[in-house]
């Protein structure tokens, strides 16, 4: 028996088709695969290689052996846009290398749990979030955004590290640094405000964070207290990369609703066009709420608090000093042309008064001593970590997935939807 199709260039025998159908459903099974695996996959396979639909995915995915397909290369892509889906030097990570030890975050897809990796003994946090509310809510592309970011994140002090990511059927897990000085929102909370020279302190090393996405055409969109974490030093670490936008060059615009209430600029809540100084408006809105205790604008009625946003004027107490006026207003500058950073970006925040005590070079490589020492003994101290989620059990579904690995639609969607997600850094990443 032959069957014809219209891409071959001959005919394709039963067996030889029945061949290829194997090597796909291989692949559904072994969930754990990145894409790369699976390419590596039908590399190896001669006769599936000659197919020319396999051709054009190899060639668009740029394997390390385009002599196999007979056709040169696609050229590489610019540095904003590369990203390394494998091959993962980690192909195998599984749950059940952790220990999974306590809850120490909570989100809309899934928790966020301190983890020891049983054959390192080294202390993680494991994001881990649930594919099937992820599908629901049609988060799919700001879950691979995240992972995009970090992967992109590799060196930059103020920015948390992803060492690994990896799947099961049902879940995804971000392999993270362990930070656990707490979040800025923890500390706001406890202490209500800050003294303006630690207010500085924080904001330049965020400043810094942003400048650096920035220069990687990344907006990050979500900047909070919550997503504002002090490593054990007291120096800042931001995280949770779902919200940022991608491949945003100097005067690049977006139009995506999204982002937290209290720190929504005016030109998203116009659903107007907005760039990257939709960030500097959120710098400036955590700086007011650092120094007076609540965000600018803000109001219990969230419809009162957009219109504040829109139309009310920026009133500042006489409680800080001109420097510190003169930044806010420029960073709460309503009109997005005329605000702090439209022009040079991170420049211009970095060359602004209210930083003049800054020694840039020193701050990067962290050799400023932070205002503020969370004082933690170690990997176990989560005394900084609020008890609503500490004192939650650990789920005994976190380190394992159904018993069932029948490939329902549900599984087959998930497999698709989040092809490529497993990853490991290159070695050389970590010299």
């Amino acid at each position: 028996m032959t069957v014809k199709t219209e891409a071959s260039r001959g005919t394709l025998t039963y067996s030889r088709m029945r061949g290829m159908v194997a090597i796909l459903i291989a692949f559904m099974k072994q969930r754990r695969m990145g894409l790369n695996d699976f390419i590596q996959k039908i590399a190896n396979n001669s006769y599936a290689c000659k197919h020319p639909e396999v051709q054009s995915i190899l060639k668009i995915s740029q394997p390390q052996e385009p002599e196999l397909m007979n056709a040169n290369p696609s050229p590489p892509p610019s540095p904003s846009q590369q990203i390394n889906l494998g091959p993962s030097s980690n192909p195998h990570a599984k749950p059940s290398d952790f220990h999974f030890l306590k809850v120490i975050g909570k989100g809309s897809f899934g928790k966020v749990l301190l983890a020891r990796h049983k054959a390192e003994e080294a202390f993680y946090a494991v994001k881990v979030l649930q594919k099937k509310a992820i599908l629901k809510k049609k988060e799919e592309k700001h879950i691979m955004s995240e992972r995009n970011v970090l992967l992109k994140n590799v060196k930059h002090p103020f920015l948390v590290g992803l060492h690994f990511s990896f799947q099961t059927a049902d879940k995804l897990y971000f392999v993270l640094d362990y930070i656990n000085g707490g979040e800025l929102f923890y500390h706001l909370q406890r202490e209500r405000c800050f003294l303006e020279p630690r207010a500085r302190f924080y904001a330049a090393e965020i400043a810094s964070a942003l400048g650096y996405l920035h220069s990687l055409n990344i907006v990050y969109r979500d900047l909070k207290p919550e997503n504002i974490l002090l490593d054990s030093q007291g120096h800042i670490v931001l995280t949770d990369f779902g919200l940022c936008k991608e491949n945003i060059e100097h005067n690049g615009t977006t139009s995506t609703f999204c982002g937290t209430p209290e720190y929504l600029a005016p030109e998203v809540l116009h659903k107007q066009p907005y760039d990257r100084t939709v960030d500097w408006w959120c710098l400036g809105a955590v700086l007011y709420e650092m120094l007076y205790g609540l965000p600018p604008f803000y109001s219990r009625n969230t419809a009162e608090m957009y219109d504040n946003i829109l139309n009310k004027p920026l009133q500042l107490k006489p409680n800080i000093t001109n420097s510190a006026r003169h930044l806010l207003e420029g960073l709460l500058q309503k009109d997005r042309t005329k605000r702090l950073g439209a022009k040079d970006d991170f420049m211009e925040i970095k060359n602004h008064v209210f930083f003049s005590l800054i020694n840039w070079d020193d701050l990067i490589n962290k050799k400023i001593t932070p205002p503020f020492n969370p004082n933690v003994s170690g990997p176990s101290d989560l005394r900084h970590f609020d008890p609503e989620f500490t004192e939650e059990p650990v789920p005994n579904s976190i380190g394992r997935s159904p018993d069932s690995i029948l490939l329902t639609a549900s599984v087959k969607e998930a497999a698709e939807a989040f092809l490529g997600f497993s990853y490991a850094p290159p070695m050389d990443s970590f010299l």
